[in-house]
């Protein structure tokens, strides 16, 4: 019985899937037919932003060891700072705006440069510096290169060193959130001449029918 309803063609639910997987496929189709140029940054645009991030991560990592004093394990930190930013903002991006923009799901061009700022600005710009917090807490407090408080005054001490570091990436944020609306305008754009491409082909057909 499971297996029949599966493969039961007129449930609206299996006429939806094999609709959206035909415009799938024609989307993919028709950016293979467009220049290497909107092929790439379609394909590969969102490295970029992901390559971005890495930099925030090491940046923010190489600012929390100088205020907290931390000279041992620099590779054991600055490893993890500069891939775990990229594959986060990668994958996120690829989550939210290019993957829904080339399956058809998202038309709106406003909610796919949002998407795209707040992405770069949050996981790619944000999310390195907090990620860097704790690992170099973790650090400090091992071996004891900077004096930590008690736990009464914990929570003031972290935000009272954070706070020099969020101003110094300040910037590095800014470019985040830029890069994250123009990566999400052009590939919008690339979409539309998709689009573009795809009633310019049906035209003609229809005329002829």
């Amino acid at each position: 019985m499971t297996g029949r309803e599966f493969l039961e063609l007129d449930s609206p639910q299996q006429r939806l899937y094999l609709e959206r997987f035909k415009r799938m496929e024609v989307i993919q189709k028709t950016l293979n037919e467009l220049p290497k140029a909107d092929q790439n940054l379609s394909n590969h645009g969102s490295y970029f932003l992901a390559a971005n991030a890495s930099l925030c991560g090491l940046a923010a990592n190489n600012f929390f060891r100088n205020i907290l004093h931390v000279r041992r394990a620099s590779f054991v930190t600055a490893l993890p700072m500069a891939v775990i930013p990229f594959l986060s903002t990668a994958a996120v991006y690829e989550v939210f705006v290019r993957e829904p923009l080339f399956s058809g799901q998202l038309n709106c061009e406003v909610c796919a440069v949002v998407r795209g700022g707040l992405i770069g600005a949050v996981v790619g710009g944000f999310y390195p510096i907090l990620l860097a917090l704790p690992m170099n807490a973790s650090l400090a407090a091992r071996y004891a290169s900077s004096p930590l408080p008690g736990k009464e005054n914990l929570v003031r001490f972290w935000l009272t060193t954070a706070q020099p570091v969020f101003r110094k990436m300040s910037l590095g944020i800014l470019i985040q959130l830029l890069t994250g609306l123009y990566l999400a305008t052009k590939h919008h754009g690339i979409y539309v001449k998709i689009l573009q491409q795809m009633n310019a082909r049906r035209d003609p057909e229809e005329l002829q029918a």
